[in-house]
This record gives C-alpha cells, structure tokens and sequence, in this order.
C-alpha cells in the first residue's frame, strides 16, 4: 500500500499562493520598513541571522523527530543513495554552476554586463554551486516523505567534505589560492541547523514515546508540527525578501539577470539526481533527499565568503543574496515535483 504524502491540508493546498503573498509582503515590509528590517537583519550571530535561524530550527524539528539512531549503522548497507548525493554535489554541481555562469554572463548577458562586473557575478555563482546544502534539505526531504535517517547521513558527509573539498574547488574555478572560509560560519550553521535540533528531536522523541508510547507520538503529536513546518517557512520568506527589498525593487532588471541562470541550474541538478536516483533503482524516500541536496545551497556560507572576498557591495556577494532569494520558492516547485512524480 502506497505509504499516504505528508499533507497539511488548507496550508499545503494553496501552498503556491501563500508562497507568492509572501514574497510580495516581505518586499513591502522592505521598502516601508526600512529601519526595523534593517535592525532585524543586524542580529546575527558569525554570518548566521538569528530570527531566520530560529525559523528554520522550527522547519528542521519536525525531520529530526523522526530520527532513528538504531536504524543509522544500516544505512551504509545501502550506499548508492550517499554515493549518488556525492558525485552530484562535488562531480557535477560546482562545474556546471561555473559554465552556466560564464555563459549568461559573459555570453548571453555581454550587452548588458562589462567583463569586469561578469566576472564578479560568475564569482558569486561558483560559491554557490561549491556549497551544497546543510539545514533547508531537512525541510524539503520531510516535505516529499524523504528517509530521515539517510538524510541526516546524507547531510552530516557532506558537512565534513566541505571542510576540505570547497576551499580547493573554489579556488581551481576562481583562479585563486587565497580562498579564506569563515570556519565561524560553518560550525555555527551545522551547530544550530543539524546538532541542536537533531538533540531536541531525539529527546522529545525518546521522552514522548516513553510516557506515551509509539502509536501516540506517530498518530497525534507528529501531525500537529506540519502546519509549524510551513508556517515557519513562510515568515522565512517574508524575512529573506524583507532583508533584500530595497535591492530588489532598485535593481529588478539585475536581478531577474542573475537569477535566470542560477534557476536553470536547480532544475538541472535535480532532474539529473532524480533521474539518475531512478536509473540507480532508489527508494523514493533516498531518491528525493539526494536530488534536494544536490539542487539546493549552503547559501549562508556562500554569502559570508562573498562579502569576505570581493566586499558587502560587490556583484558577487549580490549574486549568493539572489540565490537565497530564488531558492526557496524553486525549491517549493521541486517537492510539489517529486511528490507528483513518487513512485
């Protein structure tokens, strides 16, 4: 029998209308709230924003509820899934990432972008594809019933392979040695995206099912985090759009630019994850956290050594902004995808 989607009724059903609303309110809030947004966006802790982090704790909870530390150890029986995630993110993502870039905007973009400024923007795009994502995957895998067990060690190898492979790649497509990565940055994230709700989850899950037993915790108090799940992504999205108002609304032209490429680049690295999850003859639930992974970002890192190398104004930095902008609206499309396309 089929296993039956994760639904959140009412919110889920016009998923892409609050999504919409959202984007427009955050960029409003934006313009008109100019001073509140920009002390909000002020609070952050080493390149982490703190009220979005706390958002998407509350988006990551609901996954890490789910985790079974007894039935980890067997996810290495099955390594093709954790295979399919690597190659994807550290093979494919980061070099073709690098071509789309150089051909939109020293190309396709030549009228319109001086080579100097193209360079910068194709800068920005290569520090997105050698990031891949570490906390919103949670998200996007609970949304599509994803394995929550091989996401955890989908994302947990990955953190430690950017510790050594994104310093190297980054510096082989830029052209440069002196690639300094704010290591602040990424231990806060992987801390409050993977190690403290991945705590909270598994006390909240042993304590509960301890005094209430299983079918409870499955049945009633697991249903009632859908709603906070997506509510907690929405207001993300009205922060994130908030933050960036002001730049969007004074440079729609430049980033519509920027944002074409690097949304044809998401829908490439899953379609070529998803597809080759199936030729691989993976379970849905492996097969939809892998293609996720490989589609979405670690933008918090991407936009920290932006601004560390080319500074806060630059194209590049411009660049890993638009990407956390177009992210989670694509990404919404490509979990209403994979839960069309489950198999």
């Amino acid at each position: 029998m089929e296993q039956e989607v994760k639904r959140i009724g009412f919110f889920e059903k016009y998923l892409s209308l609050w999504v919409i609303i959202c984007i427009a309110a955050g960029i409003v809030i934006g313009n008109y709230l100019g001073g509140a947004v920009q002390a909000v966006s002020n609070l952050e802790l080493f390149n982490v924003n703190i009220p979005v982090a706390i958002l998407v704790w509350f988006m990551i909870y609901p996954m890490m509820l789910q985790i079974d530390f007894s039935s980890i150890k067997n996810v290495g029986k099955k390594p093709k899934g954790l295979v399919l995630t690597l190659i994807i993110n550290w093979l494919i993502k980061p070099f073709t990432m690098a071509f789309f870039a150089w051909i939109f905007f020293t190309k396709i973009y030549a009228a319109f972008i001086t080579p100097e400024l193209a360079g910068e923007y194709i800068a920005g795009a290569i520090l997105l594809g050698a990031a891949p994502c570490t906390a919103m995957v949670f998200v996007w895998s609970y949304l599509t019933d994803g394995d929550p067990n091989y996401t955890l060690v989908q994302v947990s190898v990955n953190d430690l392979i950017i510790l050594v492979a994104f310093i190297p790649i980054v510096g082989l497509l830029l052209g440069i040695t002196n690639v300094q990565v704010p290591y602040e940055t990424l231990v806060t994230s992987v801390v409050v995206f993977v190690v403290i709700p991945l705590l909270a989850g598994y006390i909240t899950n042993k304590l509960l099912i301890k005094n209430k037993g299983e079918e409870w915790f499955k049945t009633v108090f697991l249903p009632k985090f859908k709603p906070v799940s997506i509510v907690a992504l929405l207001l993300t999205l009205i922060l994130l759009f908030a933050f960036q108002g002001f730049t969007i609304t004074n440079n729609p032209f430049i980033i519509l630019l920027v944002a074409i490429p690097l949304i044809i680049q998401t829908y490439f690295i899953f379609f070529i994850a998803w597809f080759g999850g199936r030729k691989l003859k993976l379970p849905h639930a492996v097969c939809s956290p892998a293609a996720m992974i490989g589609a979405s970002n670690f933008f918090e890192l991407a936009v920290a050594v932006a601004i560390a190398l080319f500074g806060l104004q630059s194209p590049a930095a411009l660049v890993t902004v638009v990407g956390v902008l177009v992210e989670v609206p694509v990404m919404l499309s490509l979990v209403k995808l994979a839960n069309k396309w489950k198999y």
